[in-house]
């Protein structure tokens, strides 16, 4: 953990909570170092998160191996979201430190296909039910049968 970077004060962790399976939420990937989840929060056209297995706070704490498997696992997601959803542009971002809006304190990177008209969506957004961001997942995976992996 870093002695410097302002953690949110977060309680029990909520992506821990998705990936153990005590708390129900859409993945649309995952293998031994990674997963990508569809976010309920959509800030664009098709918003993934992709973070790593193991409880990691910030990336300072990330190992090589999660560093390297983390970085393939955004590439996928963005050719994912860019077969899918034809995207003119794919934003990438990822925050470490309350100051810099880590809400989480598990590392995640966020992928998403811009909106019309460009960019993605800042402010508040609408929490989209489970089934919505299931039928998300659905769409991606079909689109991307061959390329997805698990």
């Amino acid at each position: 953990m870093s002695d410097s970077i302002q953690l949110p004060d977060d309680g029990a962790c909520a992506f821990c909570a998705y990936l153990n399976g005590s708390r129900p939420y859409t993945v649309l990937t995952r293998n031994a170092m990674t997963a990508t989840l569809v976010t309920r929060e959509q800030r664009g056209v098709a918003h993934l998160l992709v973070l790593p297995i193991r409880h990691v706070d910030t990336i300072l704490e990330l190992t090589d191996g999660e560093s390297g498997s983390l970085m393939v696992a955004v590439r996928e997601a963005a050719r994912a979201i860019d077969r899918t959803e034809g995207r003119p542009g794919i934003a990438v971002w990822q925050n470490n430190g309350v100051p810099a809006g880590q809400s989480i304190s598990h590392i995640h990177f966020h992928v998403a296909g811009t909106l019309p008209g460009g960019r993605t969506e800042w402010g508040d957004v609408p929490e989209l039910p489970l089934s919505e961001t299931d039928a998300l997942a659905e769409r991606l995976r079909a689109a991307n049968k061959d390329e997805l992996r698990a």
